[in-house]
């Protein structure tokens, strides 16, 4: 089978998988949602109006009409505009997505090159004190809440009372020009970026070198140190190949997140304009059209990731057979 085939075969495959998570959220949307009909009509209203914002607001449709719209919502990518700022929701996620990606990217890329860099490193001198130093270092990472890391990072390097280098909140990244200026970049992104970095590390390392050690223990690193190989050849030829296959899976998983929902901590707790910050106002608001474009993209790109994944599988270990990769 041709890789084309295989991603036939596998989109055809996730059409069940894609309808079933959208269903789920749709259902937890609708059963365990706010019901809107009060909130905006405001007080005493007459049955009629009641009538009127309740097939406004599509609840007078059973729930298997209401699912289809939602799919069709989801397949054009329209959902209609937002309760709370009456713009189309497409227009707020295609301004709000760039944001969010070039704020997580760089946290991103460097949580996991640098926790695989780590976990190699832990894993060459297992036992010894370069191993337990990463590991305390990656326990207080994984111990420490995730808002006290943003309020002591932010402490340090943007109050008075620490370095005061980087702004406290905010985010522009376009210069009098009206271009997009790195050093603007650099200079909102480093703070959020160094708060992710703290915290993904201590969990990525931790899960990087628990994955390196079970594979050290297999016999073909027996072998290849039998045949004489160098402790290079075998960390980085034979064993960081080997060991792709979780790393993949890790790595992967986490792109919904960033892509779509963003970090709603650090965008709320920063005032970044991403899409963390506008799901954290739809929840507050209730704005059932922002929450279901995010949650119905998120839920999609999931199924999608594991698509990719699976594809990356066979391209690091072609020995796998597809339908075995959970």
């Amino acid at each position: 089978m041709n890789i084309w085939q295989f991603v036939l075969k596998k989109l055809i495959g996730v059409l069940p998988l894609v309808i079933g998570v959208t269903l789920v959220a749709f259902l937890l949307m609708v059963y365990f949602g706010p019901d809107l009909t009060y909130e905006l009509l405001g007080k005493n209203p007459t049955q009629q109006d009641i009538d009127n914002m309740r097939s406004y607001l599509g609840y007078d449709q059973p729930f298997i009409w209401r699912y289809l719209d939602y799919l069709r919502e989801l397949l054009t990518v329209d959902f209609g505009l937002s309760m709370m700022k009456d713009r189309p929701v497409t227009e707020m996620l295609a301004q709000s997505m760039p944001v969010s990606l070039l704020l997580m990217l760089p946290g991103f890329i460097l949580g996991n090159v640098l926790a695989v860099m780590l976990a190699l490193k832990a894993t060459q001198h297992r036992g010894r004190w370069p191993d337990k130093s990463i590991m305390t270092f990656a326990v207080i990472g994984m111990s420490i809440s995730f808002l006290i890391v943003i309020i002591a990072f932010q402490i340090i390097f943007s109050s008075s009372y620490g370095l005061d280098w980087f702004p406290v909140r905010g985010w522009n990244m376009k210069n009098a020009e009206d271009q997009f200026s790195m050093t603007l970049y650099l200079y909102y992104v480093t703070v959020p970026t160094l708060a992710t970095l703290f915290v993904s590390l201590g969990y990525n390392t931790r899960f990087y070198r628990a994955v390196l050690v079970e594979e050290m223990n297999k016999d073909y690193i027996m072998t290849a140190k039998a045949y004489g190989h160098t402790s290079r050849n075998i960390t980085y030829q034979l064993m960081l190949k080997n060991a792709m296959i979780p790393i993949i899976t890790r790595v992967m998983f986490s792109i919904p997140l960033i892509v779509v929902s963003g970090s709603l901590l650090i965008e709320s707790y920063f005032g970044i304009p991403g899409v963390g910050l506008m799901t954290y106002d739809a929840i507050v608001a209730g704005d059932q059209p922002v929450l279901k474009a995010v949650i119905g993209l998120t839920s999609v790109l999931f199924v999608l990731v594991l698509l990719v994944a699976e594809i990356l599988y066979r391209v690091f270990d072609p020995r796998i057979d597809s339908r075995q990769v959970a």
